[in-house]
Formats: C-alpha cells, structure tokens, sequence
C-alpha cells in the first residue's frame, strides 16, 4: 500500500477503534482477483461508508471508492485519495463508466466498490453503471456485505458476469436474500432491475 498522509493514518485509526467494540465480525474470504467490482448493497445509511472503511481495514484490503471531483480540493484532496477515493467529474460530457474502465486498465489491482441503489433512501430499482463497468473492463462482480442484524461483513464469491444482466443479478440477488439493513425498510435487494 502506498504511503499515506497522516489525517489518512489518524482516519484509519480512529475508524477501528470506534468500530473494534460494537462485536462486528469479518468473512475473511477474499477473492483471488486483484481487480473487481465490490457491490455495496443494501445502503440505506451514512453508517455504511464508516463501516465499509473499518471492514477494509480489517481485511487489511484496498477497497476503492467514487466521489465528485469537488470532494477532492484542498485541504481534502490527500485524505480523500488516501482512504480510497476516486474522483470523477459528473458533468454530461463525460461517461462515468468509461471513466472507471479506463481506471481499471491503468491498475494491477483495483478493488471499486458501488452503491447500485444510488442513494441511502428506498428505491424502486438498482443502478446499473456497477455492472457495464464490470463487463467493460472485464473484471468480476463481488457482493459487499454489512449484515447488521448479525453484526457480520465482507466479501462473498466473486460473481463473473456474462452480459446476461437478469440472470447475473439473480444470483447477486440469491446473496443479498438473508442481509439485513441499518433500516430493513428501505432495503431492495429483492427489486433487481435491468
């Protein structure tokens, strides 16, 4: 891992020891593959990201994520590139999923990971950028879990998708089925739609 700047060691720090004494536990299984698409679902909270950051820590792995470019100007920009951030400029003119294809093409290990739900409220139906991503870069789907009725996260089996997007959701689906949510009521994982 690349050396980080002090607010990102003291961030790091911080996030597992708020999160070491809430009893969570970690699947330890990590993929082999050093570049995939981490789906990050159900999000129906800001407790997400805290978590996410704490788990990859805990996995000791480098788990990417995306933010607007605003996010990354002084004095934040170092932090935010430290804990994993990827800028990505959101204006019309350019494609968000090629900007993430080219980002994997320029890495030997890329871990990105994608709340497909898009926002933290209910909502009617996935995103689906996380998956033209995957396909275009050629690269496999692997589920992000924080299941907070067991106090349990991390990675399940990498998913490879095929370009047959119902049936590779089916199985993401079949994953998500026993994850239970900050808030239940605002989690979709049944309603996967193309």
């Amino acid at each position: 891992m690349a050396k980080q700047s002090l607010a990102a060691r003291f961030c790091r720090w911080a996030i597992v020891k708020w999160y070491d004494p809430q009893g969570w536990t970690e699947e330890r299984m990590i993929p082999a593959e050093k570049k995939f698409v981490v789906i990050a679902a159900p999000h129906t909270s800001n407790w997400d990201f805290l978590y996410f950051l704490a788990l990859a820590e805990k996995l000791a792995i480098p788990l990417s994520f995306m933010g607007k470019k605003s996010l990354f100007r002084w004095p934040f920009a170092d932090l935010m590139r430290d804990l994993g951030g990827i800028p990505v400029d959101r204006s019309k003119s350019v494609n968000m999923v090629d900007q993430m294809i080219a980002e994997f093409k320029k890495r030997d290990t890329f871990m990105l990971t994608i709340a497909p739900e898009g926002t933290r409220g209910k909502v009617r139906e996935w995103k689906t950028g996380f998956y033209h991503i995957a396909v275009g870069a050629g690269v496999p789907l692997v589920c992000g879990l924080m299941d907070y009725k067991r106090k349990h996260g991390g990675l399940g089996p990498a998913i490879w998708p095929t370009g047959d997007y119902e049936k590779d959701m089916a199985k993401v689906a079949e994953y998500y089925k026993s994850c239970t949510p900050k808030y239940p009521d605002k989690g979709n994982a049944g309603l996967i739609s193309s």
